[in-house]
């Protein structure tokens, strides 16, 4: 109470000076007006003659209206610090409220530089991941790596408003206008605020929190992981693709059908590669959804750099004389390789150590389908993405960094968002890859006989 009763004196000296500056503006108009005294305490407000004379006076009708215009740009001009500051804006219960004013940038400030500390810490990062998908540490680690590059900008809002306007966006899928609506701002300005932020963390971030396991303490914990779930020897990750969902294609788009997924909807396709803790360590989003998961395979980065040698696991070890270096493990619709494991068959037709390497195999692939059913669970908006399609894949390649940062802060993990499982074909061998086929199928074989001859002993 003594703040806001220091605001109102505040207010009140600073509004006689203004109405004392006006009336010698009116005096020196208008000398022989009378109405006013040359000290502005002298003015009273219940004369009603006089108040009609002001109105009948050409001279004095301007100056009212300005007066009055004046006034009410003051009162205008201190509700926010008045209302930012007051108890009820502080309150975590008026935080947690769904109406539009409660969303706004003040009372994001209220809420992240005032009432943050003074909170227990578990009930602090509970209301943060309920409105922005990841505590409050996390989150300020996100806006310590993006401030640089936001100031370059000249961004008009501070980095951390514009870093939790995006968040609470792909968090809960909001579109760019209900989020302008939350945030009284402009719709244009949300849709290039959110834009910015996901091109820094797609392009910025990216190559911190997603790079293959080249580092020899990260690999062989990896496949010793993996060993653990599977009994395969040094499988060091597990590739999937899925569908992202889009809102809606623009009218432009030259060939809508070749966006449009096995499952009948318009999409982009995601391919991921996970390690056993659901971190991604390759992400690729190259192509429209009616795109097979072989050829989005084969277009990617990945593939090239595994094909060209650029990629080389030092970690090797010996099964019944062969020599096997790291894979990676997926389901029938990806083409089998020396680096690229697949099952023998996908309806367990095969011989007994076929069988158990694949249900093997299939164990170590849920790894990506568990790291891609919790991203779209963390991160609703690539549940229906709404967002333009030129920016659809910087999007999903941010929310997948993000999705990192919660995996390696180690965040409790929300409710998994599943889609019905898609299949498809065996994809053919391409002439440039026998070789590698040859040696794939080899390597197959022999981990699948190591497989049965150890079974019995486990």
């Amino acid at each position: 109470m003594p703040f806001l009763q220091s605001n109102g004196e505040e207010m009140n000296q600073m509004f006689l000076m203004m109405l004392s500056h006006l009336l010698h503006l009116q005096n020196y108009l208008d000398p022989t007006s009378s109405l006013f005294s040359s000290d502005a305490t002298s003015f009273s407000t219940s004369s009603t003659t006089s108040f009609s004379s002001l109105l009948n006076s050409s001279s004095a009708a301007p100056l009212l209206f300005f007066t009055i215009a004046s006034v009410l740009s003051f009162v205008a001009g201190s509700r926010p610090s008045l209302s930012s500051s007051s108890p009820s804006s502080r309150s975590p219960s008026r935080s947690r409220s769904s109406s539009p004013s409660d969303h706004s940038l003040s009372a994001f400030r209220a809420l992240s530089t005032e009432l943050i500390w003074s909170m227990d810490a578990p009930v602090r990062d509970a209301q943060w991941r309920r409105s922005y998908g990841l505590s409050y540490p996390v989150f300020t680690t996100v806006v310590d790596k993006l401030k640089p590059h936001i100031a370059e900008s000249n961004l008009s809002l501070p980095p951390d408003y514009a870093v939790a306007m995006v968040l609470s966006r792909l968090c809960h899928g909001l579109s760019s206008k209900t989020l302008a609506k939350r945030y009284s701002l402009d719709t244009y300005l949300v849709s290039k605020i959110t834009n910015m932020v996901t091109r820094l963390l797609s392009t910025k971030l990216y190559p911190e929190f997603i790079k293959i396991p080249a580092g020899r303490r990260r690999l062989h914990e990896t496949t010793q992981a993996f060993e653990e779930l599977t009994s395969l020897p040094n499988m060091c990750g597990a590739i999937d693709s899925t569908p992202i969902r889009l809102c809606r294609l623009p009218t432009d788009v030259t060939d809508p059908s070749s966006y449009h997924c096995r499952s009948g909807f318009p999409a982009i396709q995601l391919q991921v590669v996970a390690d056993h803790k659901k971190i991604f360590w390759d992400v690729c989003v190259k192509a429209p959804g009616s795109v097979d998961d072989a050829t989005h395979f084969r277009d990617s980065a990945l593939y090239n750099k595994l094909m060209s040698g650029d990629v080389v696991w030092d970690q090797v070890v010996n099964v019944r004389g062969h020599p096997v270096r790291p894979y990676i493990v997926g389901d029938w619709c990806f083409p089998l390789l020396s680096f690229l494991l697949t099952p023998f068959s996908g309806n367990n037709r095969g011989s007994p150590a076929q069988n158990a390497f694949d249900a093997a195999l299939m164990k170590g692939r849920s790894a990506a389908v568990k790291a891609i059913e919790l991203l779209k669970g963390r991160w609703k908006i690539l549940q229906n993405l709404n967002v333009g399609l030129h920016h659809a894949p910087q999007t999903i390649v941010a929310c997948c960094v993000l999705h990192n940062l919660c995996q390696i802060a180690r965040e409790p993990e929300p409710e998994y968002f599943k889609e019905p499982e898609e299949s498809g074909s065996t994809p053919r061998v391409l002439d440039i890859e026998r070789s590698f086929y040859y040696y794939g199928e080899n390597l197959r074989q022999t981990l699948a006989d190591d497989l049965q001859r150890r079974l019995p002993s486990r």
